[in-house]
């Protein structure tokens, strides 16, 4: 069994002291004004573990790019701006599940620095998609003085009905890649799950015409449980897919609450495309990489095996990873995770506090608690507190697994940044159903943009936070 040195055990107690300290006021000072020493007071660093290599891996890793990692203080904040009222659907409210940026979008848009559109998933209930310009963001906290976005193609379902009433909380992930393969034009691949499942298919792609998707799949993710695979996607940088992972080019992974995806985020290289063009519904893609995986997939089970030795650094029961980007530029690269962080004590039960054993529902010498009346009554993973939050890894690391001399949960984060304070409301709020703080990211490459959804922030619609890298 491989040995683990863990150096440093402050994390968790690093973030809540954190959290304590950087409370969301109306009244802040402009975020334009901060001082680099206030930005870096955002960040949480810690040392990752270092990995002993077993006497059966090489110990060698000199092959590997020396490039330096994203420091988090390059990330500058640029504004948000708001979404359309005039998309269709359901509209955008409870929204941001999924977003991919379209470099080729909106090319009659006004020329203010940021170009191409936003392909962004609307109401969680529905998760039909729609195409919105991307304004010039605005740095400020009151919502008025933002720019909206404009509605360029408005909701649709890319699925093909695949998204019914029938799926328990569903989630779904998008991401746009040119032309890969023998495919003929650009995709919007997608990859749906719900809340309870098993080996379902789960990845498609579609066309970038909402009025006719023409969507193709749904396709089984290898040997992989649903939890670990069918959320977030992304694309993986060309150079480093061709050097590393076959030319993999998308990224595609899940982080489940509790347990059962593993003691981290999921994440996988794949390329649907070279299992056929397309492969029949229902086929097993066999185009898979791990790259992160903090569990051991036994062959037929729905949920990952875990133990202690695989648990990624700074994990908690009740966080929420949402999203996600590989992140590339001048002053280096990272790939990078959205979310809510949980901080404190988590249990299973309920958000009040009261804790669910999990034998009480079938050991009559357990007493199962009365469910607490709304808006406590949902039963999950829940924590003392809460953060917007974005967690970084070092590319590095994820060649090295690729390389097979780590294995997929080995890697560990070396950063992790506290969004609350460029967020208009950081605060998880029960009685309209908001659990999550941060939804999917989006990167333009070309010019180093990055994209966050912020959850329920103007009313109960989504708003996007734009960070451009310095020095891109």
């Amino acid at each position: 069994m491989k040995k683990r040195i863990l150096l440093t055990g402050l994390f968790v107690l690093m973030g809540m002291i954190l959290a304590c300290r950087l409370q969301f006021q109306n009244n802040a000072v402009p975020l334009a004004e901060e001082s680099q020493e206030e930005i870096s007071d955002k960040i949480i660093a810690f040392t990752p573990a270092v990995i002993a290599p077993d006497a059966d891996r090489p110990s060698s890793i000199s092959i590997l790019p020396a490039e330096k990692t994203l420091n988090p203080t390059d990330l500058q904040y640029t504004g948000a701006f708001r979404l359309p009222d005039d998309s269709g659907g359901l509209g955008w409210d409870y929204s941001g599940n999924g977003m991919t940026y379209y470099p080729k979008g909106d090319p009659y848009g006004e020329a203010d620095g940021f170009p191409g559109s936003l392909f962004v998933v609307g109401h969680d209930h529905k998760l039909e998609v729609a195409e919105i310009s991307i304004p010039a963001p605005v740095i400020s906290k009151n919502l008025a003085d933002l720019n909206f976005a404009r509605t360029i193609q408005p909701f649709a379902d890319i699925t093909g009905g695949l998204i019914t009433e029938g799926l328990d909380l569903p989630v779904m992930g998008i991401e746009y890649l040119p032309a890969q393969g023998n495919l003929i034009g650009d995709k919007l691949h997608f990859a749906i799950g719900q809340h309870f499942q098993v080996f379902e298919p789960s990845h498609g792609w579609a066309s970038l015409n909402l009025g006719d998707p023409n969507p193709t799949g749904l396709w089984v993710f290898d040997g992989f449980t649903n939890y670990a695979t069918s959320d977030y996607l992304f694309e993986i940088p060309q150079d480093w897919a061709d050097a590393y992972v076959d030319g993999f080019t998308l990224a595609s992974g899940r982080f489940r609450e509790g347990v059962w995806s593993g003691f981290g985020p999921a994440l996988f290289a794949c390329a649907p495309w070279l299992d056929g063009n397309p492969s029949p519904p229902g086929s097993t893609l066999t185009a898979v990489q791990p790259l992160l995986l903090y569990g051991t997939q036994i062959q037929g089970e729905p949920d990952l095996h875990t133990d202690a030795l695989q648990q990624m650094s700074g994990y908690a029961e009740a966080d929420h990873w949402w999203g996600g980007a590989w992140l590339t530029s001048d002053e280096g690269d990272a790939v990078i995770f959205t979310g809510t962080k949980a901080l404190g004590e988590s249990w299973y039960g309920f958000a009040n506090g009261v804790v669910w054993d999990y034998d009480c529902a079938d050991n009559p010498a357990v007493d199962c608690p009365e469910v607490p009346d709304f808006p406590y009554e949902n039963r999950g993973y829940w924590a003392e507190n809460y953060i917007p939050a974005m967690l970084f890894f070092n590319p590095d690391d994820l060649a090295r697994v690729a390389l097979g001399e780590w294995s997929p949960s080995d890697p560990q984060p070396y950063a992790l940044l506290d969004l609350s304070t460029y967020w208009f409301d950081p605060i998880v709020r029960l009685e309209i159903y908001k659990r999550d703080l941060a939804g999917a990211a989006a990167f333009d490459r070309a010019n180093g943009i990055l994209y966050v959804v912020e959850r329920l922030a103007d009313d109960t619609k989504s708003v996007i936070h734009v960070f451009e890298i310095a020095g891109k």
